[in-house]
């Protein structure tokens, strides 16, 4: 099933994990994803690992979720690295496995490179492609209620999502944001602009002080207040900083939903205890 079938008719409600690189690790997930699908999500994204790399456990996770047969697999996909023709190799297994939904993004750059080194330099190039050779795949893109941290301006941000849109992107999932005033201003402005696709909100649980901060810096993401608040009385207190975070992230995700968003994405960092007391404590839906 498309995604967007979903977002077109009612608020999605999904979960984002990543490929682990271990054995142990995987294992680990295939228990947390058990948890996950007690909450009846509309699909799990898998990310593709830092500069295009664990690919190979990217895909055996989107495997593995849609043998299990109890929702919908979102897997990314970057420019980094990736011509034409390795492209439609990967593609094409994906489709074999009865993927349908993508997240085409350009992937952050590894350390050193100039560009990236494949066939396509921006995601709207490889939304181009893809919408081409493989019509059938529901498409997202990326997008940055705050700006993406390389844009020049807020406005070429917009245009670059914008030609996103145009070239084939079907909607939008945003990177973490805490702040809902920014989130509500960058959805008027880039309706403004013309870009009618849904948007999915991605909301990192508050949960530990120093992911929070290398998280927040290294996306060019802000602190709100009540946030920074919380670091600074419990930065010190590893399980009083779980505490208070767990409750703003409730309180964060009743303000998003008034806010009207067309869905909810939590990055669960393949951590299923801390999501379910947040999922529970916000009335997510649960099947027990």
């Amino acid at each position: 099933m498309k995604i967007t079938e979903v977002l077109y008719s009612r608020m999605s409600f999904s979960f984002e994990v990543f490929p682990p690189k271990t054995d142990a690790g995987m294992e680990k997930l295939r228990t947390a994803l058990q948890h996950f699908y007690a909450y009846k999500p509309d699909f799990i994204s898998c990310t593709y690992g830092a500069g295009g790399s664990n690919a190979g456990r990217n895909v055996e996770v989107c495997q593995a979720i849609k043998e299990d047969g109890q929702t919908e697999v979102m897997t990314h996909f970057t420019c980094i690295g990736n011509t034409r023709e390795k492209i439609t190799s990967e593609l094409q297994h994906y489709v074999s496995l009865g993927i349908e939904n993508i997240l085409a993004m350009r992937g952050d750059l590894p350390a050193g490179w100039e560009g990236t080194r494949g066939d396509f330099s921006y995601a709207d190039g490889l939304i181009r492609y893809i919408e081409k050779e493989f019509p059938d795949f529901c498409i997202a893109a990326a997008c940055y209620p705050e700006k993406h941290i390389l844009a020049p301006s807020f406005a070429a941000d917009i245009a670059h999502l914008r030609s996103k849109q145009d070239n084939g992107a079907e909607f939008l999932c945003s990177q973490l944001c805490h702040d809902v005033e920014a989130y509500k201003a960058f959805i008027y402005r880039i309706r403004e602009a013309g870009i009618t696709v849904p948007v999915v909100l991605g909301v990192m649980p508050a949960l530990d002080k120093d992911a929070i901060i290398r998280m927040t810096v290294s996306n060019g993401c802000s602190i709100p207040a009540e946030l920074a608040a919380i670091i600074g009385k419990y930065g010190e207190d590893p399980e009083e900083f779980k505490k208070a975070g767990i409750e703003y992230t409730i309180e964060q995700i009743f303000r998003f939903m008034e806010a009207g968003i067309d869905g909810l994405h939590l990055y669960t960092l393949n951590k299923w205890e801390d999501v379910e007391t947040i999922l529970d404590g916000s009335g997510i839906r649960k099947d027990i």
